[in-house]
């Protein structure tokens, strides 16, 4: 069966809770000077989903690899 990208988007994403994180997740990037293709993510020690910022004490740089193995609470 193949993937309803539209479905998805209209039931999940463009949820304005889920913006409202999106928005939060990319501003992170750019305050770390993070730019696309560079191997690198914007990790929140502290994920927004359980309530965490975007404050300098719960973001930090780590590579894609690390961050996509890394355990989660």
């Amino acid at each position: 069966m193949a993937r309803n990208y539209r479905k998805e988007y209209d039931s999940y994403h463009k949820k304005k809770k889920q913006r409202v994180n999106r928005s939060k997740r990319n501003k992170a990037r750019r305050e770390l000077g993070l730019s696309k293709g560079d191997g690198m993510h914007a990790d929140h020690k502290r994920p927004l989903a359980k309530g965490g910022g975007n404050g300098r004490s719960n973001v930090r740089k780590l590579s894609a690899k690390k961050n996509l193995s890394r355990k989660r609470k």
